[in-house]
């Protein structure tokens, strides 16, 4: 049997991060072998990161995080200075992440009544792996270091990673990157030394940290009777600041960055769903993703790139990525089919929530090109279904949010055939003609007759074609194959066409009957795979596990329509896992079932943090609240009661229109919003 290499996993990895940057250890600290490193800009600039004493075994005994990337690890170098089963000394190691430096403090404590004699070493080793060669587990060999000052250097072509130590090591060898300290510490004496690691790339940063003070979303602050939902909104937006990315076409314009540690770069459909579930607490995220896409929006036909007018991308890398089976991505991708779509939607839906009309008619000539792709080059065959193939023969086989190889396949467990319609991509869509109408008419601009019929005929042609029936009763599949087959199987996409406008009342209480089966859901969030499909598997990317992002979109769909008692047990499951997690949902985790574990089994290479499940806290509670704006006239709409569990609840960091909103609920569950001087406020079921 050939050897074949390994992804390697990251559930019970420590992860900072300040992109363009990101740090992954073991718990101890320790940095070196798997996918460990200290990252910059997708290159790894150390691979090896080790201190602690030859022969003395180091037991972690602490790990705690901080804010802004700050993490600190206690261990024990056992058997030093023992008198009894007492320990005695201790290392701790502070580390500090900012985009492109590293650093590390670190502390020997001697509370023993011996004095404590020992070297210490500092190992450290460089490779400059490329994120695609890490995520495949191929290995790399390291490069050899050069002697620097009071540390060690690594260079490659445009890439240095220089490492200072103070104070001033006792031994150096350069050829195995150790650099020792000679200690004597009394009973109850320390030692104290700081490392710094920088990562520099000589042509600078293809996307850069935004400016330390960049605050493109309010603080949210909750409280209230369920303290796991305050908690996972507070985490969630730690780690979304350590996500966030600038445009260097224009500094000012924020992103947030998909995840880490594969995804740290402008994503289209990620960073678009990111800041469209940020509105709440700011425009501003919106205004600085939709520019930033705008300025890469396709302009000619190039299949190799998958570029097309008007289309927007699906990511951007510095370098090719050369993936498994083959697959090899152009350093700017336009390989996805609901990217477009859901651009025309967020910038409907900042306009909504008060991004200011000048901002928005600069961007509608954008709108309008997006448009054209729908009608002009999305169809590719005219059967008025938007569709995907990949053309190039090297891209990637599925272009909607489950991209992986395997994800859409019939109930039987066979792939389906390209070119795909996905269900969901006709949803945003759809919602997105709508959309657009009403801007072109506020906006004063031809059109908006056109696309409403567009959007009314696509309504049409969905319920005649992608509804199958089964022993349970009517449901929407989860997409058409290149012979116009219903690939039948029982899928969350259907929870992304809740509030899109494409299905009526009957439909989206059929669709919420399916989520909230037990093949659905989990207990802990929505399966991507029912769980009677034959290719289900509770730990497939997107065949069986749960997905934060996708269950609360589902969420939020429900609300939208009215549906407020289906959202209530998958919004309670969302919150549940993210207390599992420590309130840091992970981009995925297994789809078993909570009956049989109590905790969510962790997906073990799933990012953590990844945006969309970080803004997904965002979603849930919007959701809960019922909460939507209407900033051009001026009104802002919520439920009247709140959902049974989250009564005594409190929000602030809420604004619409750049002025701020107070929401809180009483014992009784009842809402009171306190809306901005001149806006009218209604209440829903």
């Amino acid at each position: 049997m050939s050897e074949i290499s390994l992804q390697p996993f990251l559930h019970d990895a420590q992860l900072s991060v300040a992109a363009p940057s990101f740090c992954a250890s073991r718990s101890d600290g320790q940095v070196g072998g798997g996918a460990d490193g200290f990252y910059h800009g997708d290159r790894r600039f150390l691979s090896r990161l080790e201190i602690g004493v030859p022969g003395v075994p180091n037991a972690p005994v602490a790990t705690a995080q901080g804010d802004d990337g700050q993490t600190t690890f206690v261990t024990v170098l056992r058997g030093l200075a023992e008198l009894t089963a007492d320990p005695a000394v201790t290392l701790e190691r502070r580390r500090e992440l900012r985009p492109g430096r590293l650093t590390e403090r670190y502390t020997v404590r001697n509370a023993g009544g011996l004095t404590a004699r020992l070297r210490l070493d500092l190992r450290a080793e460089s490779d400059f792996a490329a994120m695609d060669e890490v995520k495949a587990g191929r290995d790399v060999p390291a490069t050899a270091p050069a002697a620097h000052q009071d540390g060690l250097r690594w260079s490659e072509g445009p890439l240095t990673a220089t490492l200072t130590v103070s104070p001033v090591p006792d031994h150096r060898a350069t050829d195995t990157g150790v650099l020792g300290f000679d200690l004597e510490l009394a009973p109850g004496a320390s030692w104290q030394a700081v490392l710094e690691c920088t990562a520099e790339h000589r042509d600078g940063d293809l996307f850069p940290a935004p400016s330390a003070d960049a605050a493109p979303w309010n603080t949210p602050e909750v409280t209230g009777r369920d303290h796991h939902l305050a908690h996972w909104i507070d985490r969630s937006h730690r780690d979304l600041r350590g996500l966030l990315l600038s445009d260097p076409l224009r500094p000012e314009d924020h992103f947030l960055g998909a995840g880490a540690p594969w995804f740290l770069t402008l994503f289209g459909r990620d960073s678009l769903w990111a800041a469209r579930m940020m509105l709440p607490f700011g425009t501003d995220l919106a205004a600085g993703t939709l520019r930033t896409l705008a300025r890469r929006q396709g302009r000619a036909v190039d299949p190799a790139t998958e570029e097309q007018p008007g289309k927007i991308l699906h990511e951007v890398r510095r370098e090719e990525q050369h993936l498994d089976a083959g697959s090899q991505l152009p350093p700017c991708y336009y390989g996805t089919a609901d990217a477009t779509p859901l651009w025309i939607t967020l910038l409907h839906d900042a306009w909504r929530w008060g991004l200011p009309g000048d901002q928005v008619e600069e961007l509608l000539p954008y709108a309008e090109s997006a448009l054209t792709w729908l009608e002009h080059h999305a169809d590719a065959d005219g059967d008025g279904f938007l569709e995907y193939v990949d053309t190039s023969g090297t891209g990637l086989s599925n272009q909607g949010w489950k991209d992986s190889s395997d994800s859409i396949r019939f109930r039987d467990g066979r792939i389906a055939d390209a070119p795909i319609a996905l269900s969901e991509v006709q949803g945003y869509a759809h919602e997105a003609a709508v959309a657009a109408a009403t801007l072109l008419d506020a906006f004063g601009r031809p059109g908006a007759d056109r696309w409403r019929q567009w959007a009314e005929d696509l309504r049409l042609r969905f319920r005649a074609h992608f509804w199958a029936e089964d022993a349970h009763g009517p449901y929407p599949v989860v997409a058409l194959d290149r012979d116009k087959r219903k690939v039948d199987s029982i899928a969350s996409n259907m929870g992304h066409l809740l509030g899109t406008g494409l299905l009526d009342e009957e439909e989206s209480a059929l669709v919420a009957r399916r989520l909230t089966a037990p093949g659905m859901d989990s207990g802990f969030g929505l399966r991507t795979l029912d769980a009677d499909a034959a290719g289900f598997n509770p730990l497939g990317y997107h065949t069986g596990s749960v997905w934060p992002h996708d269950s609360a979109i589902a969420v939020h769909g429900l609300a939208r329509a009215g549906l407020h008692d289906a959202a209530a047990p998958l919004a309670a499951g969302l919150v549940r896992a993210a207390a599992a997690f420590d309130q840091r949902l992970p981009e995925l985790f297994a789809g078993h079932p909570r009956g049989q574990y109590a905790r969510p089994v962790p997906y073990p290479a799933s990012c953590r943090p990844q945006a969309w499940a970080a803004a997904s806290s965002v979603l849930v509670l919007q959701a809960l609240l019922g909460l939507e704006a209407d900033a051009p006239n001026r009104r802002l709409r919520v439920r009247s009661h709140i959902t049974p569990g989250y009564e005594a609840l409190r929000v602030t960091g809420l604004t619409v229109a750049g002025l701020p909103i107070e929401v809180s609920t009483d014992h009784t569950g009842a809402i009171d919003l306190r809306a901005p001087e001149g806006f009218t406020t209604t209440t829903g079921h």
